[in-house]
C-alpha cells in the first residue's frame, strides 16, 4: 500500500489517517484551552500510555475508576486524533489531555492559557526499537522494512511524526517558562513515586502516602498490560497484537538487543549532531 494511502500530511508533518483526519487537524486548530487543563506531551513510544493511566487518578485525588473503566483514548484523548471532538468537551474540569504535536502546531489558545503541559521524553534508541516493532503489528502503518532502512527512515525523520530531535527541541520554549515539566520515561522506570510526587507538586495538588501508594502500584508496566490501557479493544485487522503486543517490554536499554555497535556510532553521531547547540541534556547521553 502507498504511503499516501495511509498518511495525510499536515503543515509538513505525517500523519496516520487512520487516527487523524482533516476535521479533527480543524478541531486542534481552533481548540479552546482551559486554565485548568493538563496537557502529557509526548514524540511517539515515549511513554504516551503511562500518562494517559496515572494522570486521571493524580487529578481526582487517587480514584482509580476511570482507569479501571474507560479506554485510555476516551479518558485522555489525544487533542489531534478522531476521538478528541467527540469526547473531549464532555470531560469534565480538570481535563488531562495529550498530544504527539510538536510545539508550533498546538492551538493558539494554550500560549495565553495558564494549562500546564508535562513533556515526557525517552531515550531515542529504545523510541526507535518500540516504533520499529509497532510498524510491524500496526497495518494502518507501512512496513518499516529491515531494521537498518528503518533507522536511516527515523535518522532522516522520513517516519510519522518527523525527526525526534525537532519535536524534543520545539518544546525546550522559553515562553512556556514555570508552565511546562520537563520528565524522562527513564525517571518513571527508576522511581515512579518520586516523578508522581513531582508532578503532583507542579500541579499544585496532594495525595495522601496511602492513595499516592495505590496509584503507583497501578501504574507499574506489570500491571498496565492488564488494564484498559493494553489496546485490547482494537480489532486485529488495525493492530496484529499476535505480531507484537502493543505495551510491549516497557523497559530502559532494549536498544542494545537491536543496534550493532556500527549502526548504534551512526544513530549516536547523528543526534548528537542536531541537539548541538541546545543545550538540552538528558540521563542517557552519560551512557
Amino acid at each position: 500500500m502507498a504511503d499516501s494511502d495511509l498518511n495525510l500530511v499536515y503543515r509538513g508533518l505525517l500523519l496516520p489517517k487512520v487516527s487523524h483526519s482533516e476535521e479533527s487537524l480543524n478541531y486542534l486548530q481552533n481548540f479552546q484551552v482551559k486554565d485548568d487543563d493538563v496537557f502529557a506531551v509526548t514524540y511517539l513510544f515515549s511513554g504516551t500510555t503511562w500518562m494517559q493511566e496515572i494522570l486521571p487518578p493524580l487529578l481526582n485525588g487517587g480514584d482509580l475508576t476511570s482507569v479501571e473503566t474507560i479506554p485510555n483514548w476516551d479518558r485522555v484523548p489525544w487533542l489531534e486524533e478522531i476521538r478528541a471532538p467527540v469526547v473531549l468537551d464532555k470531560l469534565p474540569s480538570p481535563r488531562a489531555i495529550v498530544s504527539h504535536m510538536p510545539y508550533n502546531l498546538m492551538p493558539s489558545s494554550l500560549f495565553k492559557s495558564k494549562a500546564k503541559v508535562i513533556y515526557v521524553a525517552r531515550n531515542p534508541k529504545d523510541v526507535l526499537v518500540s516504533s520499529f516493532h509497532f510498524h510491524q503489528m500496526a497495518n494502518f502503518l507501512e512496513d518499516p522494512g529491515t531494521f537498518e532502512e528503518f533507522v536511516d527512515k527515523f535518522m532522516s525523520g522520513k517516519i510519522v511524526l518527523g525527526k525526534w530531535t525537532d519535536h524534543v527541541k520545539s518544546w525546550r520554549n522559553p515562553e512556556l517558562t514555570d508552565r511546562i515539566l520537563y520528565i524522562t520515561y527513564e525517571e518513571m522506570l527508576q522511581d515512579l513515586r518520586e516523578v508522581l510526587s513531582r508532578i503532583l507538586k507542579f500541579l499544585g495538588r496532594e495525595l495522601s502516602a496511602e492513595a499516592l501508594d495505590h496509584v503507583v502500584n497501578h501504574g507499574t508496566f506489570k500491571n498496565m498490560k492488564t488494564t484498559m490501557s493494553n489496546y485490547s479493544l482494537v480489532p486485529e485487522n488495525i493492530m496484529d497484537s499476535k505480531k507484537s503486543p502493543f505495551l510491549r517490554k516497557g523497559i530502559a536499554g532494549d536498544w542494545k538487543n537491536h543496534f550493532s555497535p556500527e549502526l548504534d556510532a551512526k544513530f549516536t553521531a547523528v543526534i548528537q549532531e542536531e541537539m548541538n547547540g541546545s543545550n538540552i541534556r538528558f540521563p542517557w547521553d552519560e551512557e
